[in-house]
């Protein structure tokens, strides 16, 4: 396929055009940061569609819980008496787990004995899980070291003198081995969309809380560093009852509340209180609550969803494949007009594919990172095309204005024909020839200036009358003028067109004599 000089430049723009992608794709994350706005919408529209799970259920240190427990317990942080008491009386329901997402880190040296509370019922109970945090790892070298931590995995060749910067929970709790890290890495964007299964140190494996619970009730754990977050509807999705109306029951001789209201269920505490600041940015929304974070990635694992992002190369064959169809097009001559609205089809076309892959093949598709590229590919030429159009514009308009009529080189330009009236065509066209008889004999009874001045008058009446008939004005030969019908731009009727415009210049004609006799 010969495609000339604008299918070769076309080409060679799309090149460039995809090599800049790879090459802005590997800076700062730029090309997936690009597809999050449509990831995020894609993932709440999958997240309206999904039912939360009826056996993960949040106790949440709300407003009003710290509100009522003031009076009994001062401010938050209360006693960890308080937290024991309701491990105990959660303990009498038999839930599947306890999670915490609070840190129990220093002793409460004035309440030592509310400790040791805590964390026999911690001990007691066997399904209590409790958060750690992985700290700086440039201090991992005064860190714990990991084998001494109970729940930590060992891979085949794990240095035993492995040591990692860990904030821990006190040791009596540390020691039940029910222990996760719960460092969330945000994306570029600060925004919550993975929660991390393992954090690796030398080959000893930091579980985090979620998967912790998961490997105890039997959970199938992907084999992955992260689980990308199938979201199940907005803030407030999974059942919520807030701490101190659990609290005050469960202390009750007759209490209120079902008495297997929590059995086989997932319990999650933490806060959703907005001085405690335990609130996230996810594709949710702002001000998304960190339990419920762990709840739905808890949820996840329990019931096996999650969303995967395509092969690295998708993007870049897309990107490939539109700037190709984009190049072709131009290539061939397309109107720019048609081609933009062919790309306004092709970015529904994208930006639907992905949406349903997500909801319905649980895959990330880029679509917007192509997109981008496409459509500044397509202003750029688009562009091109214009301001070469607009140069052969001015060409025609230059060679032609001195010998058309001004509406014919309008007409001729606005049908696109310039370029076709410059190269050569075999057409029947008919010609007129018209001089001014004794003309010699007049030019010699003149001075060369009024021969000039007489010749420059006659020209301009007689093209004005040629013009007046849409002719062509071919040249002037002495006192002649030539000029023809028919071309460039088709006159079906051109003889009769030159008739007439013969039969007005000798009209013309005589009245620049009457001119020249009064003068």
């Amino acid at each position: 396929m010969n495609l000339g000089k604008d299918g070769r430049v076309a080409l060679a723009m799309a090149l460039v055009a995809w090599l800049a992608l790879l090459a802005l794709g590997q800076w700062q994350e730029l090309g997936q940061r690009v597809e999050y706005p449509l990831l995020d919408w894609s993932l709440r529209q999958l997240a309206a569609r999904l039912p939360s799970d009826p056996d993960v259920v949040l106790l949440d240190i709300d407003e009003a819980s710290l509100d009522k427990m003031a009076p009994d317990f001062g401010r938050y942080p209360w006693t960890r008496a308080v937290h024991a008491s309701l491990v105990d009386g959660l303990a009498r329901q038999k839930p599947a787990a306890i999670v915490f997402d609070i840190l129990f880190v220093d002793p409460d040296k004035e309440h030592g004995q509310d400790d040791v509370y805590f964390i026999r019922s911690a001990q007691r109970a066997k399904n209590v899980f409790l958060p750690m945090a992985r700290l700086d790892p440039r201090a991992d070298g005064e860190g714990v070291l990991l084998r001494e931590i109970p729940g930590l995995e060992r891979e085949p060749g794990a240095n035993d003198n492995t040591r990692a910067a860990l904030l821990l929970p006190m040791p009596g709790l540390t020691a039940t081995g029910r222990l996760g890290a719960i460092n969330i890495k945000e994306d570029a964007d600060a925004i919550i969309r993975r929660y991390p299964i393992y954090h690796t140190v030398n080959g000893w494996r930091i579980p985090s809380p979620p998967v912790r619970v998961a490997k105890q009730l039997g959970y199938t754990i992907p084999d992955d560093e992260n689980l990308p977050l199938v979201w199940h509807g907005p803030y407030g999705a999974y059942r919520t009852v807030p701490f101190h109306q659990v609290y005050f029951d469960l202390e009750r001789k007759q209490p209120q509340r079902p008495p297997h209201e929590f059995t086989n269920k997932i319990v999650i505490i933490g806060a959703t209180a907005s001085g405690l600041h335990d609130l996230k940015l996810t594709p949710m929304g702002a001000g998304f609550p960190g339990p419920e974070i762990i709840a739905t990635a808890i949820d996840n694992l329990k019931n096996g969803e999650r969303w995967r992002a395509s092969a690295p190369w998708t993007g870049s064959a897309l990107t490939a494949v539109l700037l190709l169809a984009l190049a072709f097009a131009f290539a061939r001559g397309v109107s720019p007009l048609f081609i933009g609205l062919g790309m306004l089809g092709v970015s529904l076309l994208f930006a639907s594919g992905a949406w349903w892959f997500l909801l319905r093949q649980r895959y990330a598709v880029p679509a917007i990172g192509p997109l981008i590229v496409g459509w500044l590919y397509y202003i750029a030429l688009a562009l091109r095309a214009y301001l070469l159009e607009r140069r052969n514009r001015q060409r025609v308009t230059q060679l032609f204005g001195r010998f058309l009529d001004p509406r014919v080189v309008k007409d001729l330009v606005a049908h696109g024909d310039g370029a076709t009236a410059t190269t050569g065509q075999k057409r029947e066209i008919t010609v007129l020839f018209s001089d001014i008889r004794g003309f010699t004999t007049l030019s010699e009874q003149k001075s060369p200036q009024e021969v000039v001045e007489l010749l420059n008058r006659y020209f301009s009446l007689q093209v004005d009358v040629i013009f007046r008939h849409q002719g062509t004005l071919d040249k002037y030969i002495g006192d002649a003028i030539m000029a023809f019908w028919g071309a460039p731009t088709d006159q079906p009727d051109h003889a009769k067109r030159a008739l007439a415009a013969a039969r007005d210049m000798e009209q013309t004609l005589l009245r620049f004599k009457e001119e020249l006799g009064s003068a």
